[in-house]
């Protein structure tokens, strides 16, 4: 006995050792997942970590903590927790955020307990929003612009290629048969005045009629007067001008030769005619192009097609007249697109002052639009291009942020137009809004701004709920074994219903129990809008009678 006593002793005490050891490691865990649920492993997720009590709590041992402890006091959503003093709002699994539970019960997803939300006095605090503390903000340099109402002036650059005014154009033609017998412009291109002389010609046709008219006039008597007016008819018929025929009137002597001028200034850019060559009525001998304005054809991606339109205000530099500031506006969009290039052409009307822009020079050039109404005007680097939609971070109150599906218009200067979905005085996140962006994601508002219904008639009818069970699923219909529906008055009976246009339920099968929300359509069918598994009832402990053995 003597030599088991010491090592029943050391037995006893190796037991003790052991035992504090496993509850110190057992505390040293329950630390460590503690510290594991509270931290945040990403910038995006320390939002979640440090939210305002209005949302989900810092950790979700503390939210399945505070289920099992409604389970045993009998709290559901619209209770207020005695422990927060805060009304609960609904219970959700973490995990898949996008379903609500009326009650607290084990997530019918995950192997865990479901999670509390509450409410904090904020009519949004139904989950669609994240919260941001100030000190994140400030670590993430969070910056925000408020949303303005003003004029947006689009400016597009392009370069363009000079060409003729095709509008600014002047021919020359004989009016009747005759020679050229000396020609003063001998070549294309050549540069001539308003009234510079081109051709001389002579117009045999021309001496029988002047011949007759001055005839008429010698003659002595009266009534002579429509003799006199049908001689002069006749020298228009064969071609002559009014200039002409004054000129025959006053110098009483035949004029059988013609000079041709220019009627306006510019450049021939086409030329027919030939010393000694015989020209018949109609020939056309000189094509003038003026260059008082020239064109500007400039290639523009058909992206930026809508920003321009006919009468837009251009200003247009060249090297070939440096420090010249060169005006002009668009005359049309040319309806063709290049398959090439992708481009609209844009026709431009330019100022050309001392002729210095001349076919086939480049100009740089910058569309100026000022629309005249007013928007609502954005800083672009706040819009988010997520490929199906475009959204904007809404900065709220008490450092609350929620996606807000907008509809934009045109672009310029770093301003973006809006259409659709805010209002002046809001204000917007301009840096860091994918972080937050991110955690919408991760909590599930991005789930819930998907699934919200789009504005349309179906909206305003009223919604009905109950519960069921499921008899079978088709591809557009369920069939349901549901109860009393109190709001119109049915009774339990088992019908079908129209399934949403997202289709079949996840998760669901004949034999599950449901809530169900629907309304009827305006062909008076129930459309179910939402569908959800009931969440399980917790097991009661069974009561043992006094004195029976555990």
């Amino acid at each position: 006995m003597t030599q088991l006593k010491p090592l029943l002793m050391g037995l006893v005490g190796a037991g003790v050792l052991a035992a504090s050891g496993y509850g110190l490691y057992a505390i040293g865990m329950q630390r460590d997942m503690g510290m594991a649920t509270t931290s945040a492993p990403s910038a995006g997720a320390a939002s979640t970590a440090n939210t305002t009590p209005g949302d989900i709590p810092q950790s979700i041992a503390e939210g399945e903590d505070a289920t099992r402890r409604h389970i045993e006091h009998g709290i559901k959503a619209g209770d207020v927790d005695p422990v927060t003093g805060r009304k609960v709002l609904y219970y959700h699994d973490p995990m898949v955020p996008g379903n609500k539970f009326d009650k607290p019960a084990k997530s019918p997803f995950m192997d865990m307990m479901l999670v509390p939300v509450y409410a904090d006095g904020d009519a949004g605090s139904d989950g669609s929003k994240v919260t941001v503390s100030p000190r994140i903000q400030q670590n993430l340099g969070v910056r925000t612009a408020e949303v303005t109402e003003g004029m947006l002036s689009p400016q597009v650059s392009a370069v363009g290629n000079i060409a003729f005014n095709e509008r600014d154009q002047a021919f020359v033609q004989a009016r009747a048969t005759g020679y050229i017998e000396r020609l003063h412009v001998r070549a294309t291109l050549d540069r001539v005045s308003k009234g510079q002389p081109l051709a001389e010609l002579y117009v045999p046709d021309w001496i029988a009629a002047q011949e007759e008219f001055l005839s008429v006039r010698r003659m002595q008597g009266t009534d002579l007067a429509p003799l006199v007016d049908g001689a002069r008819q006749r020298m228009r018929q064969v071609g002559m001008s009014d200039e002409q025929i004054r000129l025959v009137e006053s110098s009483g002597k035949t004029q059988a030769r013609i000079t041709l001028t220019a009627p306006i200034g510019g450049v021939v850019v086409e030329l027919m005619a030939r010393e000694g060559m015989t020209v018949m009525p109609g020939a056309t001998l000189f094509r003038i192009n003026g260059l008082s304005s020239v064109w500007a054809n400039a290639e523009v991606p058909e992206s930026q097609a809508a920003l321009i339109r006919p009468g837009t205000k251009v200003q247009a530099s060249s090297a070939a007249a440096p420090g010249t500031n060169l005006r002009g506006t668009v005359q049309a969009i040319v309806p063709e697109v290049n398959a090439a290039t992708r481009t609209l052409k844009a026709r431009v009307e330019l100022a050309n002052p001392g002729n210095l822009l001349v076919p086939g020079m480049f100009v740089n050039m910058q569309f100026m639009d000022m629309r005249a109404e007013k928007s609502l005007l954005i800083p672009t680097e706040a819009v988010i291009q997520t490929g199906k939609r475009v959204v904007v971070m809404l900065a709220e109150d008490k450092g609350k942020f929620r996606p807000v599906e907008v509809e934009t218009g045109i672009e310029s200067n770093g301003q973006t137009e809006i259409k659709r979905g805010l209002q002046m005085g809001q204000r917007v996140v301009v840096s860091s809004q994918f972080l937050i962006d991110s955690e919408a994601s991760l909590k599930g508002v991005e789930a819930r701004l998907n699934d919200a219904p789009k504005p349309n008639a179906a909206n305003t009818a009223p919604r009905h709920e109950g519960e069921a069970k499921i008899e079978a699923i088709a591809n557009d219909s369920i069939t349901l074994s549901h109860g009393p529906i109190p709001s119109l008055k049915w009774g339990a009976m088992t019908m079908d219903f129209k399934l949403p246009a997202s289709g079949q339920p996840r998760n669901l099968e004949p034999g599950d129990k449901v809530n169900f929300e629907f309304y009827m359509d305006a062909e008076g069918l129930p459309q179910i809008t939402r569908i959800s598994a009931m969440a399980l009832e917790p097991k009661a402990a069974t009561a043992k009678p006094a004195g029976s053995k555990p």
